[in-house]
Parts: structure tokens; C-alpha cells; sequence
């Protein structure tokens, strides 16, 4: 199995080429084509006058052993002094313009992967963790942005060393070829470490991405952990997946370890024997003691690109792993596929499933030949056992997943051709635990319409109840309902998600109800905001109360995928079957006969 066997590596990841990585890259690239113009002109400042500080002391040398002037001196210590402000002035812009680049690029790049999983269907987070998809928006997105600026210092130092290379070519030929024939030794062991350096640097980030994946579901389910006492236990869970990732990452610190101390013996070993070859010609007149000292001091320029490369292969591997699994992010396929774009009229809701097959995956079937007709501004309560297909049903309507065969028609028209976004305009869906985001009632209130009043608000919401629910909230509207709507309880909750889908005024309804205890002062202020919606919508009713089932014109009840009975509350019960079961297990102890009957009793 190996010793990476335990990461997981997601479906959607795939390789890159160096090749597509860089015309990739490419694109973000291109918007910022000046101050790139401006980051290689400063590139080649720093490189000229980087090279001209070893020619300038080398000259210095041969004059030297002749005869140098004060004047001589003077002129060259000023050449030197002049080259050593222009690199800082030329550094300092590169720096500057390069940090700002990158920003810009690194800003893009996670607008695009956010937008990309914002986009994704709904199965798309069934299947994989959240906390790996915010670790490559964030960490991923930086370690990128993090390995150009390197490679902008790389490449000056690259740009130099060619600078160099033509005038050692020009003072003597035979030395440099000497020195040149070393370059390729170099750069093919550092190629041969290219391929593992990327292997073991990619299963260091998923590693890393487990260990956010860890952290986040423990946050997320911190209360539910102390409510049956398994700090301990998450506390596990967290150290095994950090544990993971110290192993894989120190393994990855020694792969990449072995580059540099390689490399530098290599070049080790052509510094001795051009010192030696050098030496000799310098002894024996063929070159003269400033070219040789040029030579010398020439090794560092040559030697220290690919040395300084291998030293940070590290990160450079880590950018391009990196932008493999952001690009991966991206290029994601959604399931749910259009066949056209058009926008959505304003819907009536008249539904249709025309023979619909549909399943989660290929073991398990929820819906087979399924036919189902909802008239416009009906409303239908969906009941039945847990796994008979209700939420199913709901989720096909919403487009959150991609049926396998068969129609669902919307007002006649195919809902495959719908522009998403303007068909989910006119959905209006409360879950079964409504979320609410961190901020105030009103602000989840108008999320789905920002044009929205506060006195439409507010007059919708004395609408419900004689509006006595604002009362129990401690500043009305402007009440912080905190992370998840934590600050409210289960009731307040539901009214809040009800009213703004009764201010965003749905063609289409979709309540999967709550089963948590309400009392039932509560219960009767949601009830009144759910017939408000009712009057104007086409409703999909996952019932759980019986006075929801009883609201609906007609109740369908679901068995394995299918309807096995339908009809109102008086005649399904009168036919003593199924739903006449359900009700006996479900509803009956909360009619209003069978809590005068309990007090009876007592």
C-alpha cells in the first residue's frame, strides 16, 4: 500500500502537465502585462549591474598589477558603489511591484475556486469534506502566490548569471567552456528530483488538508462532543490526522532535503577543478589574474541559481502542487447539467415527473418510473417512512441533484433549460434545521431580496401571530441571531426562515419540516406564516405536524420511491391503510382528541 496509502486523494484531483500548468497560470498573468513589463525591466537592472560588480573588481585586479591611479580607484570604487544603489533602488521596485502582482493574481484565483464550489451541486458536498475545499481556496490559493515571488527572485539571479556568461566567453573561452560544461551536470540532477519532489510535496498538502478537514468538523460538532463527554475522543481523532501529517511532511522534509546537499557537492567539485585548471593558466601567463579572479568569483553567479533553485524546491514544488489542486477545484464538472440557459418566466408551478428515475448512487435506487402532477398553486404534504423519497422529490424540483431519466416539467417547459439562477429566484425553501448566518433577523430576512424594506418587513411580520413573536426577541428585527442562528431558539428560528421566503414571494414553496418540540403558542405563529405562503405559491409540504398534513389540498404517501396512496385527510383515513398506520404512529397524539382524551384519562 505504501506509506502515503492512508491519504485520501479526491475524485476530481488530476495531474497537470508542466506545460498546462504554466499556460494556466498564464491567463491570471496576462491582465497584469505593465507592471510585469515594469518587475523584468527591474529584473534586468539588478542583473547588469549585479554582473558589472565582479568585471569592475576584476579590472581593478589587472590594474592592479600594474599600476592603479587614485583617480583609477576612485572611478572604480564609485562604478561599484553606483552598481550596489541601483540593485537596492531596482530590488526595491521589483519588490513592490511583484508583492502587488501576486496579490492581485492570488485575490483572482480564489474568486474563481469560491464562485466554482459556490456553483457545484449539491452532491458535490455530499461526497466531499468542506474543511479540504476551504483549505485549497486559502492555504493552496497563498502557497501559490507565495512560489512566484520566488521565482521572480530566481529568475534574476538566472538573468545575471547569462549576463556574465557572454563576457567570460569574451575574456577567455577556454575556462568558461570548462565552467559551462558543469550547468548540465547540475540541472539533470535537479530535474531527476522534479517528479518526487511533486509527489511528495502533493501528499503533504492533502495530509495538511485532512488535518483542517479534523478541525473543522470538531468545531462544527463541539456541542454534540461535550454533550456524551468525547473531548477525549475528538481530541483522538484531531492527533491521529495531525499525527499523519507530521509523518508525511517530515518525509517530505527529507526528500527534499537531499537536493540541495547533492547539488552543492556537484558544485563543490567544479569549483575545485576550475580553481585548479585556473590556477595553472594564471601561473603560466595564458589568462591573466583579473580574468582568473572573474572566474572565480564568477562560480558563485553560475553555481548559485541552480543551488538556490534546489534549496527552494521545496516551495516551488509546493506552488505548483498547489495550483494543481486549485485548477482541479475549478475544473470541476457540476452533475447538474442545462441543456439551455434560458430565463425563467415568472412560473406558475405546475409541475410534472414524467416517468423520472433518480438515485444517490449506483447501490442505491430512490425513485423508479416516478409520475407525479402538482397543479399551480396547489399544495401537496409529502409523508412516509424515513427513506421513502420525499426530500428526494423536493431537492429534483430545487435542481440540488441530477435525475438519471425521465422529464420534470415546470409550467410545461423542461426544467433543464432554465437559467438556474433565475428559476431559483422563485423557489422559496425552508430546511428541515433552518440556517441562519451570523448578523440580524433583518439581514436574514432580506437575504434573498436586499431590496426589500424594513417596514415591508416588518409589516409581513406583524402579519404573523399579530407580530407578538418580535416581542420576545430582544431588539425586535435588529436582534443578532449569532453563528447558525445559535442565539434563538428552534421556534424562532423557523419563523425568521419563513418570513424571508414569504418577503422573497415564491412561484414554488418546498418546506421539509422540523420535528423538534415546539410549544404550541409557537406552533400556531408558524402555522399562520405557512398559510400566508400557501395563498400565493405552489407548495411541497414535508409534513411532520399534523396540522401542516391537514393544511395541504392533497397528501401523497411515499413508500420506496412510490406513491402508494394520495388523497385528503378524511379519506385517507377512512380507508384504514397505510397513512391511516402513519397517522395511528405519527400525528394521532398531537389532534386535539387525543390530548382531550389524555386529560380525561388523568
Amino acid at each position: 500500500m505504501g506509506f502515503f496509502a492512508n491519504l485520501d486523494q479526491e475524485k476530481y484531483d488530476r495531474q497537470y502537465s508542466d506545460r498546462e500548468l504554466a499556460l494556466r497560470m498564464a491567463r491570471y498573468f496576462k491582465p497584469h502585462l505593465k507592471r510585469l513589463t515594469a518587475i523584468v525591466a527591474s529584473i534586468v537592472v539588478i542583473s547588469l549591474a549585479g554582473a558589472s560588480i565582479p568585471m569592475l573588481v576584476a579590472k581593478s585586479v589587472d590594474k592592479m598589477s600594474r599600476h592603479l591611479s587614485a583617480r583609477e580607484a576612485a572611478i572604480l570604487t564609485g562604478l561599484v558603489l553606483l552598481s550596489g544603489v541601483l540593485i537596492w533602488l531596482a530590488n526595491w521596485v521589483r519588490r513592490r511591484l511583484t508583492v502587488r502582482t501576486v496579490g492581485d493574481i492570488v485575490l483572482q484565483l480564489r474568486e474563481d475556486a469560491f464562485s466554482a464550489v459556490a456553483e457545484h451541486d449539491l452532491s458535490f458536498f455530499d461526497e466531499f469534506s468542506s474543511g479540504r475545499v476551504v483549505s485549497r481556496i486559502t492555504s493552496d490559493t497563498r502557497d501559490f502566490g507565495q512560489v512566484v515571488v520566488l521565482i521572480t527572485d530566481l529568475s534574476s539571479q538566472v538573468l545575471q548569471a547569462l549576463i556574465l556568461g557572454v563576457v567570460l566567453v569574451e575574456t577567455e573561452w577556454h575556462l568558461a567552456l570548462l565552467l559551462f560544461s558543469f550547468l548540465p551536470v547540475l540541472f539533470v540532477v535537479a530535474l531527476a528530483f522534479r517528479r518526487w519532489a511533486r509527489k511528495v510535496t502533493r501528499e503533504g498538502m492533502r495530509a495538511m488538508a485532512n488535518v483542517n478537514a479534523a478541525i473543522k468538523e470538531t468545531v462544527s460538532g463541539i456541542a454534540v462532543a461535550k454533550n456524551f463527554r468525547q473531548e477525549h475522543t475528538i481530541y483522538e481523532e484531531f492527533d491521529e490526522a495531525n499525527q499523519q501529517s507530521y509523518r508525511v511532511n517530515v518525509r517530505r522534509g527529507f526528500v527534499l532535503a537531499l537536493v540541495f546537499p547533492t547539488l552543492n557537492v556537484l558544485g563543490g567539485l567544479g569549483t575545485a577543478i576550475l580553481v585548479y585548471v585556473g590556477g595553472l593558466s594564471a601561473a603560466q601567463g595564458v589568462v591573466t589574474a583579473g580574468a582568473w579572479y572573474l572566474f572565480l568569483s564568477s562560480l558563485d553567479k553560475f553555481w548559485f541559481p541552480v543551488l538556490n533553485l534546489s534549496s527552494f524546491w521545496s516551495q516551488v514544488q509546493s506552488g505548483l502542487s498547489a495550483a494543481e489542486r486549485v485548477f482541479a477545484l475549478i475544473d470541476v464538472e457540476s452533475a447538474v447539467k442545462q441543456t439551455d440557459n434560458r430565463p425563467a418566466p415568472r412560473l406558475k408551478g405546475d409541475i410534472r415527473f414524467e416517468h423520472v428515475w433518480f438515485r444517490y448512487n449506483e447501490r442505491v435506487q430512490v425513485l423508479r418510473d416516478f409520475n407525479l402532477h402538482i397543479r399551480a398553486g396547489e399544495s401537496i404534504a409529502l409523508v412516509g417512512h424515513t427513506g421513502a423519497g420525499k426530500t428526494s422529490i423536493a431537492k429534483l424540483i430545487a435542481r440540488f441533484y441530477e435525475f438519471q431519466r425521465g422529464k420534470i416539467l415546470v409550467d410545461g417547459m423542461d426544467i433543464r433549460t432554465f437559467d438556474l439562477r433565475s428559476y431559483r429566484r422563485q423557489l422559496g425553501i425552508v430546511s428541515q434545521i433552518p440556517f441562519l448566518f451570523s448578523g440580524t433577523v433583518l439581514e436574514n430576512v432580506v437575504y434573498a431580496r436586499p431590496d426589500a424594506t424594513e417596514e415591508e418587513v416588518l409589516e409581513l411580520a406583524r402579519q404573523i401571530g399579530g407580530g407578538e413573536w418580535l416581542e420576545t426577541l430582544p431588539n425586535g428585527l435588529h436582534t443578532e441571531v449569532g453563528e447558525r442562528g445559535a442565539l434563538l431558539s428552534m421556534g424562532q428560528r423557523q419563523l425568521v426562515a419563513l418570513l424571508r421566503v414569504l418577503v422573497q414571494r415564491p412561484a414554488i414553496f418546498i418546506l421539509d419540516e422540523a420535528t423538534a418540540s415546539i410549544d404550541p403558542f409557537t406552533e400556531a405563529q408558524i402555522q399562520e406564516a405557512l398559510e400566508l405562503i400557501l395563498k400565493g405559491a405552489t407548495s411541497i409540504l414535508i409534513a411532520h405536524r399534523l396540522s401542516t398534513v391537514k393544511a395541504a389540498d392533497r397528501i401523497l404517501v411515499l413508500s420506496k420511491g412510490e406513491i402508494i396512496e394520495e388523497g385528503d385527510h378524511e379519506s385517507l383515513m377512512a380507508r384504514g391503510g397505510y397513512y391511516a398506520s402513519l397517522y395511528n404512529t405519527y400525528f394521532r397524539h398531537q389532534s386535539l382528541e387525543y390530548v382531550e382524551q389524555a386529560g380525561a384519562l388523568r
